[in-house]
């Protein structure tokens, strides 16, 4: 087999192990390593000492002198480089400070105020409720950026008030699970830093260009959820003045301004921090660390076990993106060695694609891969596959991985591996079956096609705000 070959026959078996189950980042790093002792495979400079050993030497020098020889292989060393580059990364510092305020926030009783207030905010709004959820989601969504977290707290909460006041099952399901995954696209977004890591893009321009597409995405979501309710009533009646009660303009307010008012201000600061050059993505992912520890403190929320409990998910999550960071950084270098991404590269020029042509297929081989995979592991594997293909169709980066975080929205809403579902049916109550959720998720699927359609072809969306903000 040619070295091209092996490459190839390395990307296929590392796809049949993660389809059997195999933890993938310690897969990426089992693989490189094999392959890639294969590739660097040099007897004459591993076994050099080895070979100019004097003949009288002992045979304890003998094999030990043989057995360094044996480790004596250049892939050792670019494991431990390759791992010291993640680990040093600074645009990686940002995720485990802000996922540390987005569990702080998920535990400081902030979310359960705030649909309450929103929902008698909008009570005279057709969907109200819906709308409130939503509103909610994405706001709890932006400040956590932990899908799992937000769809199972938004469903222990919003959920059995919406079937409560008799809205269709798969409607409300729907509603919670697509809202529920804005986090992973609205700023301050934390697969956007990773993408930023793995591309070389400057992640404020991809703050600021994920801005204006997931305002647009929610805005899609708002739009088919008020269009139903006035087109189908009976999937989302108007609650009565006993189900949501009128409240005075005055005690409103207060409500918004004891709920709304901090979460939206501690979003506000750390996204118009980044954006505004006042602060670098870690400098402000710190500062929302310590106004989400505040924030519990005076919401009585703040506990010793509910901050260990947030030390402990934060490093597990970190410790995962790592890892899969050092294993992904291997296997694509030793991928490389071997010839793997120019034959790719040689093939899809083959094609002629047009820029369009490749778009659809790039985003289509993402889509199914949001099937069995998680985002951090399609951003970190799979997506720099494509990177090296961007010059040659003449795609920026950043407009790139915008379509791709829309894209990958999918990742949670699409059967029969859509977590979103699982995490929802997982907390939801009996009387609502795995088959209603996934029916009410495909509308809101449709919106992410029509968002990044209208991404593509009003591509300003993308690059206005990092122009306004940064210049070309």
């Amino acid at each position: 087999m040619t070295d091209p070959q092996v490459a190839l026959l390395m990307l296929a078996i590392f796809i049949i192990l993660v389809f059997l189950g195999f933890p993938i980042a310690f897969t990426l790093m089992a693989l490189g390593m094999f392959v890639g002792y294969y590739a660097y495979f040099e007897p004459n400079r591993m076994w050099r000492d080895y070979l100019r050993l004097d003949e009288n030497a002992d045979w304890w020098t003998s094999v030990t002198t043989w057995f360094d020889g044996l480790l004596n292989s250049r892939i050792f060393d670019l494991f431990v480089n390759q791992t010291y580059t993640v680990m040093s990364n600074e645009v990686l510092t940002a995720v485990p400070l802000f996922l540390f305020m987005g569990y702080i926030v998920e535990r400081a009783n902030i979310v359960d105020r705030l649909f309450s207030t929103l929902n008698v905010a909008a009570k005279r709004v057709p969907g109200s409720m819906g709308v409130a959820a939503l509103l909610t989601c994405m706001l709890f969504a932006t400040a956590t950026g932990i899908v799992g977290a937000v769809v199972t707290l938004m469903g222990l909460l919003a959920l059995p008030a919406m079937l409560k006041v008799r809205y269709n099952i798969s409607f409300a399901s729907g509603i919670i699970c697509a809202g529920g995954t804005l986090g992973i696209l609205i700023p301050p977004s934390i697969m956007l830093i990773v993408y930023a890591a793995a591309s070389g893009v400057s992640i404020v321009r991809l703050y600021a260009g994920a801005l204006l597409p997931g305002l647009v995405l929610v805005g899609l979501y708002i739009t088919y959820v008020v269009g139903r309710a006035i087109l189908q009533p009976s999937v989302a009646p108007k609650p009565t003045k006993e189900e949501v009660p009128d409240i005075p303009f005055g005690k409103l307010l207060w409500m918004l301004a004891t709920s709304f008012l901090p979460l939206a201000v501690l979003i506000l600061a750390v996204l118009g921090s980044i954006l505004f050059g006042l602060a670098t993505p870690t400098e402000a992912a710190a500062v929302g660390a310590l106004g989400g520890m505040l924030l519990a403190v005076v919401y009585r929320a703040m506990t010793f076990q509910r901050l260990r409990e947030s030390v402990y998910l934060t490093v597990r999550t970190t410790a995962m993106v790592c890892w899969l960071f050092v294993g992904s950084y291997v296997f694509s270098s030793v991928f490389s060695y071997l010839g793997g991404e120019q034959l790719i590269s040689q093939f899809v020029e083959g094609l002629d694609l047009t820029p369009l042509q490749f778009l659809l297929l790039a985003q289509l081989i993402i889509f199914l891969l949001g099937w069995p995979l998680e985002w951090s592991e399609i951003i970190i594997i799979f997506v720099p596959i494509f990177l090296p293909l961007l010059p040659m169709f003449g795609v920026d980066p950043l407009f790139f991985g915008i379509l791709v975080a829309l894209n990958l929205q999918t990742s949670f809403l699409t059967p029969p591996m859509a977590m979103s579902a699982y995490y929802l049916k997982g907390i939801a109550p009996p009387e609502v079956q795995l088959t209603q959720i996934f029916k009410g998720v495909l509308p809101f699927l449709f919106m992410v096609f029509v968002a990044m359609a209208l991404v593509y072809n009003f591509n300003e969306l993308v690059f206005h705000l990092p122009q306004v903000f940064y210049g070309r």
